[in-house]
This record gives C-alpha cells, sequence and structure tokens, in this order.
C-alpha cells in the first residue's frame, strides 16, 4: 500500500464492497489510524476479508456515527434500485466516496489528468501516461485502469496521476478538482446504472465540475453529445476547452487530417506525426484516444517532438485489438474489451475480411447499428447468451454459425480463414456484449482467446512477439 489515507484519523468509516480496490482502501484507511468496518453482500468476500484482519459491520448496524462509506463503484447506489445501505446513508447525511476520491484528498499537491468516455479511455489513460513517462515526468496511472487508486505511488508536488474514471466512479468523487480533463465520446451505455441517457450524460460530464487553474477541458467532437458539451465549457468563461477530433479540422485544438496528427493550439495548424507510423494505433477511433493524448500532454508542456518518439512506443493495451498472431497471412486479434456494438463497429472497421467471434451478454439494440459493416463479414462465429439474436440480426446479410464455447469457435474461425487464403483475412474477436454470462470479466475471455490461438498456432504467435501473453 502507497498512500496511507490520513483524512479520517480517529473517525468510523465503513467500506461497502470488498473487490481489489475495497480491500485495498480499507487497508489504506486503516494505516491512517481510522476505525474501518468492512462490508461485502457476498459471503465469501466477507470472509476473506474477516480472515485478513478486517473488522466486519454488523448486519443490524445503522450509519449514526460515520464520517463517510467507501462506496464500491460496481454496487448500484441509485439505479435500478438503491442499495438499502446507500439509502440509509443519505437519509443521515454520510457521504459516499469512492477510493479514487480518498486518493486525491491525500495528494491534493500532484497534478491531476483524468479521462472519461464510453469506449477508449483506457487506451487513452495508458497512452497519456505513457507520453509523460516518456517525457520524463513522474507519473502514476490507474482508477479504472489496473492498479487500483490507493496502491498508486505517492507523488506529491511535482507529480502527476493520469486516472481512468468510469461513470459509475464520477458519481462518488466529490473532491474531484483536476486540472486537465477529457471527455472522449458518450453513446449509450450503462443506461440502467444511470436512469437513462440524461442521468448518463450528467455522470460524465461531472468530470469538468469542479476543476483547477487551468481547468483545461479536452473533449472530442465527433459525436453531438460531446459537441454540444464543448460549445458549453466553450462559451462558460471558466474552462481552456481543447476540440480534439480523428475526422475534421478542430480549430484551436488536436485532431487529424489524412493521416496526420496535427497540433492547433496556438496559430497555424502544425504536423506532429503521421499516425499510419503508429501500428499500435490502427483505426480512427485510436486516431482520437492519440489527439486526446497529444492534447493533454502539449497542455501540461510536452514538446511535440517527445509526442511523437512517444507515440511511436507506445506498445498497447491487452484485449484492446491486440494482435496475438499472424499465421500464413491470417491475423487473429483479441478484442475482447469490446463490449458494446459502438466499441466492436471501431474495429470493424479497420479489417476486412473478417472471420468474427462475437456474442456474450448484449447490450441494448444489440448489433443493429452494425448492419453497414456486415458486407465486411466472411463469416460469424457466434456464442453466449446473445448468440440467437445475432444470428436473427445477421440472416441474409452474412454466413453465421452457433456454438457452445469460444475455443470451438477459434479453432473453426481460424480453420476457415486459413483455408480461403483471402488477403487481409483477420479473425476478430469483438464481441459487442458483456462477458459475465460465460466469463469472469472480458480480460478472461480475451486470455482464453490468446492461449486458444497460441495453443493452436504456437510458432506463429511466437512470431509476433506479442508482449501479453
Amino acid at each position: 500500500m502507497a498512500v496511507p489515507v490520513l483524512r479520517f484519523f480517529g473517525d468510523r468509516v465503513l467500506v461497502m464492497g470488498l473487490g481489489k480496490s475495497g480491500l485495498s482502501a480499507a487497508a489504506a484507511l486503516r494505516a491512517g489510524g481510522a476505525d474501518v468496518s468492512v462490508w461485502d453482500d457476498n459471503a465469501a468476500a466477507r470472509a476473506a476479508a474477516e480472515q485478513s484482519g478486517f473488522h466486519l459491520r454488523k448486519e443490524t448496524a445503522g450509519v449514526e456515527g460515520l464520517r463517510a462509506v467507501i462506496w464500491s463503484p460496481g454496487v448500484p447506489h441509485t439505479w435500478p434500485k438503491p442499495h438499502p445501505l446507500a439509502t440509509q446513508a443519505r437519509a443521515a447525511n454520510v457521504p459516499l466516496i469512492c477510493d479514487v476520491d480518498l486518493l486525491l484528498q491525500s495528494q491534493h499537491d500532484a497534478d491531476v489528468v483524468t479521462v472519461t468516455g464510453t469506449n477508449g479511455k483506457s487506451t487513452t489513460t495508458a497512452l497519456t501516461a505513457h507520453l509523460f513517462r516518456h517525457a520524463g515526468r513522474r507519473t502514476a496511472v490507474g482508477g479504472n485502469l489496473g492498479i487500483p487508486a490507493l496502491e498508486l505511488e505517492a507523488l506529491g508536488l511535482g507529480g502527476t496521476y493520469v486516472l481512468e474514471l468510469s461513470s459509475y466512479q464520477l458519481e462518488l468523487v466529490p473532491h474531484l478538482a483536476c486540472e486537465t480533463a477529457i471527455l472522449l465520446n458518450i453513446t449509450p451505455d450503462h443506461l440502467d446504472r444511470h436512469g437513462g441517457m440524461e442521468g448518463y450524460i450528467a455522470a460524465k460530464r461531472r468530470i469538468f465540475a469542479h476543476q483547477r487553474h487551468p481547468r483545461t477541458a479536452i473533449i472530442g467532437i465527433d459525436d453531438p453529445i460531446c459537441q454540444d458539451i464543448y460549445e458549453a465549457l466553450r462559451r462558460d468563461g471558466i474552462h481552456r476547452a481543447i476540440p480534439i477530433s480523428s475526422v475534421r479540422p478542430a480549430p484551436g485544438g488536436v485532431y487529424v487530417e489524412d493521416g496526420w496528427l496535427m497540433n492547433a493550439l496556438a496559430g497555424a495548424p502544425a504536423r506532429i506525426i503521421n499516425l499510419r507510423d503508429v501500428p499500435r494505433l490502427p483505426g480512427s477511433h485510436n486516431w482520437q484516444n492519440a489527439a486526446a493524448a497529444a492534447a493533454a500532454a502539449l497542455s501540461h508542456g510536452i514538446s511535440t517532438t517527445d509526442i511523437a518518439s512517444g507515440l511511436k512506443t507506445f506498445a498497447g493495451l491487452p484485449h484492446r485489438q491486440e494482435v496475438v498472431a499472424v499465421v500464413d497471412g491470417v491475423t487473429f486479434v483479441n478484442d475482447s474489451k469490446a463490449t458494446n456494438a459502438d466499441a466492436t463497429e471501431k474495429a470493424m472497421r479497420c479489417y476486412e475480411p473478417i472471420y468474427w467471434i462475437a456474442g456474450g451478454r448484449a447490450k441494448e439494440g444489440g448489433i443493429a447499428c452494425l448492419a453497414p459493416l456486415f458486407s465486411r463479414v466472411k463469416h460469424a462465429f457466434l456464442i453466449g447468451e446473445a448468440a440467437d439474436d445475432f444470428a436473427d440480426t445477421l440472416e441474409g446479410h452474412a454466413p453465421f454459425a452457433l456454438y457452445e464455447d469460444l475455443e470451438t469457435a477459434i479453432e473453426d474461425a481460424g480453420a476457415m480463414a486459413l483455408k480461403d487464403g483471402l488477403p487481409g483475412a483477420t479473425v476478430l474477436l469483438s464481441p459487442a456484449c458483456a462477458s459475465f454470462d460465460m466469463f469472469k470479466s472480458f480480460e478472461e475471455r480475451g486470455d482464453i482467446f490468446r492461449a486458444e490461438v497460441n495453443a493452436l498456432w504456437p510458432t506463429a504467435a511466437a512470431r509476433t512477439g506479442d508482449s501479453h501473453r
């Protein structure tokens, strides 16, 4: 544990939800002298926490005397139905906060760059941190990505935290006050947790609510919702609003034109790098991520030379268009992180022909919006709860088959692609679905894809030099 939380020394606090972030929060609070109790609705999680020396809250205990409840963002506290403990806490004016809020309270001297959006936030977060580190800045990266917030290094003055924040987390960070906030895009997602689209948009907008000087707001303008948010912040006289785009010029911002990343923050637009020379960032969606990360770096005084060289050395993230192997001209791509159709669309635009492995627990709307791209699909291999519905949508547009398990789908997709021998052929795991019907997480789903490809074609997989195996 790197960051003891002293803010609640001597106070009673409750940690609700005992996943990785909850346990690290409990440990940090205990190390900082707080009187900590913990709870999780899962009995096994409670037993593990108690075995680690944490005091369990009694089921009949109220919230009187608590200074705060550190709430796991994964536990619903408003929609679709508020947890009884959340209702009790709000009635008693006990704040609900998450571990990111504890970090920000403890490390208020450090600079903070935050990233949110429906899609692309993990890549943008990792890429931004990479650019800062490449330029010699002392940087820690986490939040919704990888390491729990309170296990990050204590940076203090001169350091920079780059934090990915989900819409769930943004509802639980009242002390968020970052110098630079990035909003990439907004498309429908998690609507049940926010009471509809308006609630989801409101949660995303919270990233700009309490910014501190220079109040830099970097906003993608390639979707109408974010375009409206950009215009509102540009006019408010408080924020330094910077537009980013992967498809059109963005005066006063950072954008992509004919593959070139352009800096138009001050004066005439100037080229930074041709993104076609950055193989780990394929497609216009990744070009938006690059524009956002470059805008953040420029806002913090990092040179275009360092940005260009940093982009070239970015290794990419697992499960996000991760090239696992190239076998006799067939590329195997792990895009398991694509848990909705909008994310899958970004991947499908990068490849043709596609041997598409899709399915799982579908999000609202299914894959109907992908119809314009079905012509790229040579064959679809459908798995999970959504397989039948996806088959109905694909009927008459692309051939398909249904599978009981992912492993068989991978084997058949690879065999068909290799037999066909078409130029540019790609076996693409981009499910357009959540993973929880068959797997613990999208990471487990992607790990199985990688392991199966490596097992079936080990020599070719080794030749890719894949760093995520």
